[in-house]
């Protein structure tokens, strides 16, 4: 259900209570939207935020973008709600927050039994809990809808009193379990958000940091995030044409059957070959959206 060329490079949020921001989204370069009813729309207003959310993705005109809905938790007063009211969307994907385990997984795959079988379940990684239990996590995508992880680090943050530093220090170490639990199971990962959205430069780091680290992309709060990360998380020049001459030489005749091969000098193997499809693949569907 989840690709691994499909590019989602620039992932945004926006409050479903926010038509003027969904109506712009439409026309925004980012790969991916996320109607929120979490995080950034306030009490008062989740029920009417639900049904917009709702009704925007059955009105579509999101082109090649995946939209996806990020609902309340189960434990709270709006989770059974926006659940029954999202599995007919139509939606790409549901966002579940505050995971803390495998059975919420199970949790939110039953309740998600009549929504279309397009549409995936997505996971926020935000919690102390679910750390020790990243690999059960991602073991269910075998199983369950889930296809892609969600870091959600300020929640993490706030629930393990650490500091929010430029370099995320604090963090790194589930940065790392969470990328190698979803890789394990053949899912997507993308990292958390900047909160730095007026300091670009700021912001350029961290996505580097991000791509570093392996995730396929990041989750964004403002619409000026979106080209930065684009271009960070687009195959460079420079590594395509690596990729097209890895390519070209296994192709040869003479290195037919073989697993290592010299290509400009430089060792190579068919892990190698594997990782150069996927690149020029990305790059394809890049081109093609």
């Amino acid at each position: 259900m989840t690709p691994s060329d499909r590019p989602r490079r620039s992932v945004l949020y926006l409050p479903a209570s926010n038509p003027k921001a969904i109506a712009k989204a439409r026309t925004l370069p980012a790969d991916v939207i996320v109607l929120d009813l979490e995080d950034s729309v306030a009490p008062e207003a989740k029920a009417s935020a639900r049904d917009a959310a709702v009704a925007v993705v059955r009105e579509g005109g999101f082109g090649n973008r995946e939209v996806v809905i990020r609902v309340n938790g189960e434990n709270t007063a709006w989770g059974a709600d926006d659940l029954a009211a999202v599995v007919s969307s139509g939606a790409d994907a549901i966002l579940v927050p505050k995971v803390s385990g495998p059975a919420d997984i199970e949790f939110y795959n039953a309740a998600l039994k009549d929504a279309p079988p397009t549409t995936a379940l997505w996971a926020m990684i935000e919690t102390c809990a679910c750390v020790s239990q990243l690999d059960a996590i991602a073991a269910r995508a075998g199983s369950t809808r889930l296809s892609l992880f969600v870091m959600g680090v300020n929640d993490l943050a706030k629930e393990m009193r650490a500091r929010l530093t430029p370099e995320r220090t604090p963090f790194l170490p589930v940065l790392t379990l969470a990328v190698c639990a979803a890789r394990a199971h053949d899912m997507a990962i993308l990292d958390g958000v900047c909160n730095e959205f007026r300091d670009i430069d700021a912001f350029k780091a961290e996505a580097a940091q991000g791509l570093s680290f392996g995730f396929d992309g990041k989750t964004l709060i403002h619409p000026d995030q979106i080209a930065p990360c684009n271009a960070i998380f687009s195959p460079s020049a420079d590594e395509l044409a690596w990729a097209d001459a890895l390519v070209a030489a296994f192709a040869l005749p003479e290195n037919a059957g073989k697993g290592a091969i010299r290509v400009d000098g430089q060792m190579a193997e068919l892990l190698h070959l594997e990782q150069a499809e996927r690149l020029l693949a990305v790059a394809a569907r890049i081109s093609a959206a």
